[in-house]
């Protein structure tokens, strides 16, 4: 502990030791005899009980009274004076700025519904970590902007949670249907509004662009980062999708230049591919060859692809890239004045209260 303002407690102290000196000067003043009639023969009534206890609790009352008012004043001045203590505060980003980029169409729950179940657990560990998610399959939307206000993104990767169970049970529902039956029909509808508030900023422009843009997703999930040129930063993007880029055009940006503008950039890209037995059983003759150009895309830019299997988890693959670039940003130092006022106020409360009390005691003597 720490006092501001220290001269206050010194000319406290002196004034009060001058205070209390005259009134110890007047008192014995007062004390002498100087005129009037003195009263004789009271030798015997000092030696009376009665008169000793009533003069002993006297005196402990006084000094009660006096040591409670010195002390309640001496609390005072330590309180004017404001005593602290100092606090250094780390506030800098000392990790990694991490983001989250999923390609949500249909084919892929089952991937991205084991990394938000995993991720939870990966937030609630974090200090330090800035982390955001970037979801898109036509086109892209900025989910949860970079933070490291977790328990948002908790909230926000358990929302996610709920879209691609809905999603699960919608695609194993009705995907087989070209028209769907009457007894189905209302169930259909609720499942379909429900999916609607999702899907609209992903699916925008669906028809005449396709689904599953991957490198447009990738590039706009780059251009999240904020101060992109800022290369003090170390940023890691983790990117999950099967490689199933049904474009109805040719896309703005294809998957391997993505990789080179995060190249460019500085940022560390690491891939996520499904494991084979979830992959769409519909393009799953494909899956060695989206797996390879996946691959060959990532590696290129210098990234690390991890495969989705029964001995490697979405789990693990999230443990070992939270092993990967941890940053080396300067720390920012700041030092915290915190008031500590709490010693004196009781201090100064407690002879408060013992000197009412020796007071309305004296009164009562």
């Amino acid at each position: 502990m720490a006092i501001m303002y220290p001269y206050l407690i010194y000319v406290g102290l002196i004034l009060l030791i001058l205070f209390l000196g005259l009134l110890f000067f007047l008192k014995r003043k007062a004390t002498i005899y100087e005129d009037g009639i003195k009263v004789a023969n009271t030798a015997w009534l000092k030696e009376l009980p009665e008169f000793r206890s009533a003069r002993t609790k006297y005196r402990i009352i006084s000094s009660l009274i006096k040591i409670s008012l010195v002390t309640a004043l001496i609390s005072s001045l330590f309180l004017a004076a404001r005593p602290y203590r100092t606090s250094s505060i780390n506030s800098g980003i000392k990790k990694r700025d991490i983001f989250l980029c999923l390609d949500v169409s249909y084919s892929i729950y089952d991937l991205n519904y084991a990394i938000v179940d995993q991720l939870k657990e990966v937030v609630s560990s974090m200090e330090g970590d800035r982390f955001g998610i970037s979801i898109f399959n036509t086109t892209t939307v900025l989910y949860v902007p970079l933070t490291d206000d977790y328990d948002f993104i908790i909230d926000k990767l358990d929302e996610l949670k709920e879209y691609f169970i809905l999603q699960k049970e919608y695609w194993e529902t009705f995907k087989d249907y070209t028209y769907i039956p009457e007894s189905m029909y209302d169930e259909y509808t609720e499942m379909n509004m429900k999916l609607r508030t999702m899907d609209a900023g992903t699916l925008v422009n669906n028809y005449y662009k396709g689904s599953s843009l991957i490198g447009e997703g990738l590039a706009s999930c780059l251009y999240s980062f904020p101060y992109i040129n800022d290369e003090s930063r170390t940023r890691i993007i983790i990117l999950s999708t099967d490689n199933a880029q049904m474009e109805a055009k040719k896309p703005i940006v294809e998957l391997d230049e993505a990789c080179q503008i995060c190249q460019k950039h500085d940022v560390h890209l690491f891939g996520i591919f499904p494991d084979k037995d979830t992959y769409d059983k519909d393009s799953i003759k494909d899956y060695d060859i989206n797996l390879n150009n996946f691959k060959s895309s990532i590696n290129n830019a210098d990234g690390v692809v991890y495969e989705q299997s029964k001995s490697l988890t979405v789990k693990d693959i999230v443990k070992n890239i939270e092993k990967h670039e941890a940053m080396t940003i300067k720390e920012v130092s700041t030092t915290k004045t915190i008031d500590q006022p709490s010693l004196f106020v009781i201090i100064l409360a407690t002879s408060l209260i013992i000197f009412l009390l020796s007071i309305e005691r004296l009164h009562r003597q």
